[in-house]
């Protein structure tokens, strides 16, 4: 019965895909229990334990206490429900290069919130980019396919939250989506509803975090960059760019972007840093963590010896393209070679009672080197 079995297989498949996502997304058991056992001393309609909420992203995102600071401002104002009821609990705008961690705060926060690292709706605008697309936000115009469902690019159980717990909705690359996108979302800042064209459905983003980014101005903070490394503009600049300039550059090229009404209408608007040589060894531990997330199924783990560290902290650090570098050399000098080393001497135990086994990766010669805990006790008992 070949359909049936093609069926079998697909089901296989979306399940072994579903515990793939679920350990690398998965907050740790104590972040999501103390939303159930938060603090009561004021009741309101937001039960989450601030606390842990940034105790969690603080140990994700390095190197951006101002956007850390941000969040936890407008958390705070959510947690004690006092924000207005006709709008959305608050709209935050994120700017900077590439890299750095926009959307991985967010991310992060959903972690943190929910449990899951993928429970936002995220709407990437750099698919709405031209004028007819706008109907992906506010539905079909009547008479036109699709009017009377009134279907958007919203998804609703995420868009709306949990019990106690807001919900998370992130318009990626803003600078890249229409004008007419832009309009639409005025609207939902205004008063914190979308009715879609037709009129017959409406969304409601008045117990929902908005969440917006941006790349916008990088490519002058790039250029200013280099200019200063010229032998004519090292005669006038003798040291790197500052914060200053950063804000500076970035905010110019904002209000050239988008109007005063629409910038008027934002709660808050955080400029990221560069991601700096002295957070690879941080970053480099986050991304071993994660590693170790998706070994867990394999009963096995990782840890990586000095000289390693200092080599993927060398060859990933890139300004331009912040922590994407930093994952690029990870998975060359670690992902690679380790997935090879799984393939050919990794022997997995599917027991639950068996330890796990330890290997601890080495860079020698050119190359990686991986050995088992046991097997470097056994090596120095001998010596």
């Amino acid at each position: 019965m070949p359909f049936l079995n093609d069926m079998l297989d697909q089901t296989a498949r979306e399940r072994a895909d579903r515990e793939a996502l679920s350990r690398e997304n998965a907050a740790s058991e104590d972040v999501v229990l103390s939303h159930l056992n938060s603090d009561r001393r004021l009741e309101s309609r937001f039960q989450f334990d601030l606390e842990k909420i940034m105790a969690h992203l603080r140990s994700e995102i390095l190197g951006q206490e101002e956007a850390l600071a941000a969040v936890e401002d407008s958390l705070k104002v959510v947690r004690a429900d006092i924000t207005d009821p006709r709008k959305p609990l608050f709209v935050s705008l994120f700017l900077g290069p590439t890299g750095v961690g926009k959307t991985e705060i967010i991310r992060s926060l959903a972690r943190a919130l929910h449990g899951d690292a993928d429970a936002f709706c995220r709407v990437d605008m750099n698919t709405l980019s031209q004028e007819h697309y706008s109907a992906a936000i506010t539905g079909a115009p009547p008479g036109y396919v699709g009017a009377k469902e009134g279907k958007t690019l919203f998804d609703v159980d995420k868009l709306e939250g949990a019990r106690g717990r807001p919900g998370i909705v992130l318009f990626d690359e803003l600078e890249k989506a229409s004008a007419e996108v832009i309009q639409a979302l005025l609207n939902i800042f205004d008063n914190g509803m979308l009715t879609v064209a037709s009129g017959e459905r409406s969304y409601s983003f008045r117990n929902t975090l908005i969440f917006m980014t941006s790349n916008l101005g990088a490519k002058d903070v790039q250029r200013f960059e280099r200019q200063k490394q010229d032998t004519f503009w090292k005669s006038l600049w003798h040291k790197r760019m500052d914060r200053k300039d950063l804000v500076r550059i970035i905010n110019d090229r904002l209000v050239e972007t988008f109007s005063p009404e629409f910038i008027n209408r934002i709660d808050n608007i955080t400029i990221f840093n560069w991601i700096s040589r002295d957070l690879m060894r941080g970053l480099i531990d986050i991304e071993t963590q994660r590693l170790n997330k998706r070994l867990s199924k394999y009963r096995c783990h990782v840890e990586l010896a000095e000289e390693l560290i200092q080599h993927i902290a060398q060859e990933g650090f890139n300004q331009q393209f912040g922590a994407r570098s930093l994952r690029r050399a990870m998975r060359r000098y670690l992902e690679v070679p380790f997935a090879e080393f799984l393939l050919t001497e990794h022997t997995p135990s599917h027991s639950a009672e068996t330890e796990a086994i330890t290997y601890r990766a080495h860079w020698n010669a050119n190359a990686v080197r991986f050995t088992s805990m046991s097997q470097k006790t056994a090596e120095s008992e001998q010596g």
